[in-house]
């Protein structure tokens, strides 16, 4: 343990700035891996995708708790008052403290990103004067006054306070105007939803209908709240119309608790302001829509839930069959309510369903484009079985394999048949394919047939761009090539200054001597005299470059290797050699068999510069 003296002290003051990621503590503190962490809300800010999307979710959660405002107030109808449920109204201003709480975040943050956007661009010595105005000009300000008007307390005041105690001479007119900041209060709300839910990137089709379905449920519950809400107020305006009729002008509220009020008048308001009367008689006073909610005791309930969903019910029916079953009175704003009900919910029908009908005709047009997309690569794998003259039986389960993979996986590539199919598809059909390509190879023309068919076996497939670059010449060969489909050039040089060399006289031809490969023909078969490791390999007497897409298979040096060890016994004794004689010729590149001339080809006028070798295996009969 390090001792520190206790007689002198040394401080070190540094003119570098501190970094927290550089702290390197000493022993006797914390450990040096400590980390000075950022809080989680700002890492959660710092993600602007990430916020947005949960910023959404509280959007929506806030828009469905304001409506519990509405159902605080309900009515004794044994004392003909007003109530209060106290315990719902201290649970719903948590609950709005809460959702305030977030868009006050969401002002902050917005504010926060305005001035980091303004630091970014790295203003020299501004003042605060001009700096202010910069964050001013970044800022968002219909998103900000949207914010803003969406968390002044308007429920918390109007509702708890203001409602409960209004009376006078124009006590209907002020209560229309409660109504109405109310109402304007809760659509900057809605608007902050929307504005939010926009956005966000585009999502899928099902995405749009999940969120057209909560609108059309979050609809449902904001309007049974104000239907619960106006039913209230239709009755009291029924208590209040009375009075003034009557001339009783001694009351000071309507609320329960105003102990100033007589309560002595049940029998008189039941008789001019009657909620169950006799069918076929005419009423005093005409409830309209809101009848239901008074005469099936909703509107006098204390018990949350059973008002909740009653109202909630009341809502999504009507709102789903766009009102047609209201029966209203001749009173303008309930006539004003059943139209919005109808509106909204012809609007959210049309979202829904439409979003609904573009969903099928997407999954329509999919699945014909699917369909068709099928169908054309099964008819060219049916081709190329036919051309190859597959036999019944490879094709049968070629067949089988295609139509299980399509069925998994619609969008299953079928550009490279080996790729969807399975090992023991997949052996047969390369021995089928390469048997008699292989007999054509001067090395492997006597070689016994398990040694061919475990060569078969090794094929890769591989596929090459157009003007792409097999081999270069001078590049180590580390692979036999076989042509499936495409054409490939081979030529001697042309690549001397990639390797630093370059023309030494002018009068070079600036033409050479090329030869194609196509379909069916190889390249590469110095690979095979090179049996010992795969780390001596032969170098590549020719460049080779793809004319056009090349699909072939391919035989790497450590399958050759590999295939050498495990069948050494079966190869040639000239082959068992032909690592030797292969050293013998380094020199040389024209290796011969049996006497004769591998390759059959040109060489290079170059001395320097390895003869130019291709194949052209005789064509398997039909």
């Amino acid at each position: 343990m390090m001792h520190v003296p206790n007689n002198e002290s040394t401080i070190e003051l540094s003119q570098t700035p501190f970094d927290p990621n550089r702290l390197n503590l000493q022993p006797g503190g914390a450990s040096p891996s400590t980390k000075f962490k950022r809080p989680k809300l700002d890492r959660l800010l710092a993600n602007d995708l990430l916020w947005n999307k949960i910023f959404v979710i509280l959007c929506v959660i806030a828009v469905s708790l304001d409506p519990l405002f509405f159902y605080i107030p309900f009515i004794n109808e044994k004392n003909k008052c007003l109530g209060m449920d106290k315990k719902l109204k201290n649970v719903t201003l948590v609950l709005r403290l809460l959702t305030d709480l977030i868009f006050v975040v969401h002002i902050i943050h917005q504010i926060r990103q305005a001035i980091k956007s303004v630091n970014s661009r790295g203003m020299e010595n501004p003042s605060w004067e001009s700096k202010a105005v910069a964050v001013a000009r970044k800022l968002s300000w219909r998103s900000i006054v949207t914010d803003i008007l969406a968390v002044l307390p308007i429920p918390q005041v109007l509702l708890v306070h203001v409602f409960f105690k209004m009376t006078g001479y124009r006590y209907l007119y002020k209560r229309k105007v409660l109504t109405f900041f109310l109402l304007a209060q809760y659509l900057p709300r809605i608007y902050r939803f929307l504005l939010s839910s926009n956005n966000l990137p585009q999502t899928g089709i099902w995405t749009k209908g999940v969120f057209y379905f909560v609108l059309y449920i979050l609809a449902s519950h904001v309007l049974g709240a104000f239907w619960y809400f106006f039913s209230i107020q239709r009755e009291t305006s029924c208590w209040y119309r009375t009075f003034r009729k009557h001339n009783m002008t001694d009351l000071s509220t309507f609320y329960c608790d105003d102990s100033a009020t007589p309560r002595n008048i049940t029998s008189f308001l039941d008789k001019f302001c009657p909620i169950n009367v006799p069918e076929n008689t005419t009423r005093p006073f005409d409830f309209g829509i809101f009848l239901d909610s008074l005469r099936s005791g909703n509107a006098a309930s204390l018990d949350f839930p059973g008002k909740l969903f009653y109202s909630f019910w009341w809502g999504l029916r009507n709102l789903s069959n766009f009102g047609t079953n209201l029966t209203t009175s001749t009173y303008v704003w309930e006539n004003i309510f059943a139209i919005l009900i109808s509106i909204i919910g012809l609007l959210l029908f049309l979202y829904l369903i439409g979003n609904v009908q573009t969903f099928m005709q997407l999954a329509t047009t999919r699945s014909e484009d699917i369909r068709q997309k099928i169908k054309m690569k099964e008819r060219q794998i049916e081709e190329w079985m036919v051309k190859n003259d597959l036999p019944e039986d490879l094709k049968k389960e070629i067949k089988k394999n295609v139509k299980q993979k399509l069925k998994e996986n619609k969008d299953a590539d079928l550009e490279n048949l080996f790729s969807i199919l399975p090992w023991y598809t997949k052996k047969p059909l390369k021995r089928f394919l390469f048997m008699n390509t292989l007999r054509t190879v001067p090395m492997l023309k006597e070689m016994d047939e398990k040694v061919l068919k475990m060569i078969c076996d090794y094929l890769r497939p591989v596929t090459y761009d157009e003007n792409s670059f097999v081999v270069r010449t001078g590049d180590l060969l580390d692979r036999m090539i076989f042509i499936t489909e495409g054409f490939i050039w081979t030529y001697v040089g042309g690549d001397q200054n990639r390797h630093g060399g370059g023309s030494s006289s002018g009068s070079q031809s600036s033409s050479m001597p090329t030869n194609m490969l196509k379909k069916g023909q190889f390249y590469g078969e110095e690979l095979l005299y090179r049996q010992s490791s795969p780390s001596q390999l032969p170098i590549s007497p020719q460049t080779v470059k793809c004319h056009t897409k090349v699909e072939a298979f391919v035989l790497m040096a450590k399958d050759w290797t590999s295939i050498v060890s495990k069948c050494r016994s079966l190869l040639p004794n000239n082959m068992n050699h032909g690592n030797n004689n292969n050293n013998n010729n380094n020199n040389n590149m024209n290796v011969t068999h049996y006497g004769q001339p591998l390759l059959r080809g040109f060489k290079s006028s170059t001395a320097s510069t390895p003869g130019v070798r291709y194949f052209e295996p005789a064509m398997r009969p039909n």
